[in-house]
């Protein structure tokens, strides 16, 4: 029974041990990134801005769960900044995936549906908002994922589709008083039409 003990405590020991350091990391990656990010896009910048890409992205194919979601969506980040639409969608969908089970699924999603917009995305938008709408009970802005659900859909002129995604807003979050104002404004809109 001792020995089981050792070991567990051993094997606890190690883990919050690489935890902190990988928390270390990515705070050297944040501080790094943020003294970057007002020269970003000058020629001059270009190296070091790709050495800390080239480094994060190998640190984050070598972790999970937070520390991993965490730097890949460093990189979504890094890649919006760029207007790297493409590349930052990619990023931020990999953080949803390795951080699953963290805060940060939801907001990854919603970052990598913006940056599928942005790139002229529409319909992977839309899957991408509807992925953070789903993760309504861990992502407070759920609301505005789904309204953005049916502003896409007005933009490709899906009228009925629009409706159903405003009143889903309605139904879903009653108590919300921006997006729920808004929703209903544009149903008043298209129902008048």
């Amino acid at each position: 029974m001792l020995v089981f003990l050792a070991g567990f405590i051993a094997v606890v020991s190690i883990r919050d041990a690489l935890q902190q350091r990988s928390f270390r990391q990515l705070e050297a990656f944040n501080q790094r990134y943020e003294v970057l990010r007002i020269d970003l896009n000058e020629p001059s910048k270009a190296e070091e801005v790709q050495a800390l890409v080239d480094e994060l992205s190998l640190f984050a194919s070598a972790h999970t769960g937070y520390a991993g979601a965490r730097s890949y969506a460093m990189l979504g980040s890094i890649y919006a900044d760029k207007k790297a639409w493409e590349d930052a969608e990619k990023a931020w969908t990999e953080a949803a995936t390795v951080g699953a089970k963290t805060y940060l699924a939801g907001v990854s999603l919603c970052n990598a549906a913006f940056a599928a917009e942005e790139g002229g995305n529409i319909l992977g938008a839309i899957a991408l908002y509807r992925q953070s709408v789903s993760l309504k009970d861990t992502f407070p802005v759920a609301p505005r994922a789904q309204f953005s659900i049916g502003r896409l859909e007005e933009v490709q002129n899906h009228r009925e589709a629009a409706l159903e995604a405003y009143q889903e807003l309605l139904n879903t979050w009653p108590n919300d008083t921006v997006w729920t104002s808004l929703a209903q404004s544009r149903i008043i809109f298209l129902k008048s039409r």
